[in-house]
């Protein structure tokens, strides 16, 4: 048993220390999903070295590392919860509230009638699905009728995207930042106060051993967003697929990029990824707003067949409302430069697992 909790003490600490390499190759990325599981896996591994082993220099080395990591990775995580952070703000005025669902559909996945039985119980005022295709839009249609507002970008590459909303329109445009065939929607409302507000839908490709070798798109695509985000002058809320982790460099950049905030913090981890496997879940689809958008609601929904669960959030815009500006972080001179280094190795970059 010395020997077994020696050697997964080792592979932890590695799998810890890989995230902190600024390369952007899969190996370094895909770690950063794992932080929970870490912390559950570092507090069994030092529990079975302080039974198992031997008290030598080997012991000391690899049970401090240890503990310095658990001590890590519950900061990182405890960040989502409400012992960080207070209750986050809600509006003091008792506006209309909006509601979006954002849904990683999963392309293949047939279950059509389980996602429609849930938009019909949450009826919510606009809709996203991400990865739907062909089959998902015929399947979809009877819902045009209660969302006749529509914008449709149908891939057969896992990154079609769908929007649908109850609300018209009064601006919407489909983005290819990095890649002709990775899509992002732009949405202009206004609600019934007469507040304009922007809905973007994201869904970067991940690094991964299946899929990209390196996170360059990605990080190009989100840093391109983010910096769209901050030009829009109307309150923006930001949704999707980010395939990165809440925690992770390329999400702060990406708030520090946009000036908005993670909706998130003080509610929860609310991991929505993966749907099936329980212990390998992680918080992929996010939710980043203006600091005149107040979040009344953030929730993972039920499973729909997909690997990913729905997210939904109900939220209010109160322009008059500066109390969140004070949770808007500052953008360094370096962190401009790396952004911009970001997306040019983004659009630079070319798949080799997608067919454009």
């Amino acid at each position: 048993m010395e020997d077994f909790f020696l050697i997964a003490s080792i592979l932890l600490i590695i799998f810890s220390l890989l995230p902190f390499v600024r390369n952007q190759h899969w190996i370094f990325r895909v770690p950063e999903f794992f932080k929970i599981q870490l912390l559950f896996l570092q507090i069994i591994a030092s529990i079975g070295l302080l039974i198992f082993m031997e008290r030598n220099s080997w012991f000391w080395l690899l049970i401090g590392s240890q503990v310095l990591f658990i001590i890590y990775h519950t900061y990182l995580l405890s960040q989502f919860t409400k012992f960080y952070k207070k209750k986050p703000l809600t509006p003091k005025n008792d506006f209309k509230k909006i509601k979006i669902i954002s849904a990683n559909i999963y392309q293949y996945n047939q279950k059509f009638e389980r996602f429609k039985d849930l938009i019909k119980k949450e009826r919510p005022d606009i809709f996203i699905t991400i990865e739907s295709n062909k089959d998902w839009e015929i399947a979809m249609c009877n819902l045009e009728t209660e969302y006749p507002y529509t914008e449709k970008v149908t891939l057969e590459n896992t990154y079609g995207m769908h929007l649908y909303a109850k609300i018209p329109f009064q601006k919407v445009t489909t983005h290819y930042f990095v890649s002709n065939d990775i899509p992002s929607i732009e949405a202009h409302f206004t609600d019934e106060y007469g507040n304009d507000f922007v809905v973007f839908s994201v869904h970067p490709p991940p690094p991964s051993p299946t899929e990209e070798v390196t996170s360059k798109e990605r990080d190009g695509d989100l840093m391109s967003i983010a910096k769209r985000a901050k030009e829009i002058k109307s309150p923006v809320l930001v949704i999707g697929d980010f395939n990165t982790v809440a925690w992770s460099r390329i999400a702060k950049l990406f708030i520090k990029n946009s000036g908005l905030i993670d909706g998130r913090s003080g509610r929860g981890i609310l991991a929505s990824y993966h749907a099936k496997y329980w212990f390998f879940r992680a918080p992929l689809d996010l939710v980043f707003h203006s600091p005149t958008i107040f979040l009344n609601e953030l929730k993972v929904l039920e499973y729909i067949g997909s690997d990913h669960f729905p997210i939904s959030t109900i939220f209010s815009i109160d322009i008059s409302n500066r109390s969140q500006e004070k949770d808007v972080e500052i953008i360094t001179k370096e962190e401009k430069k790396e952004t911009v280094k970001l997306i040019k190795e983004g659009i630079k970059e070319k798949s080799a697992n997608r067919d454009f």
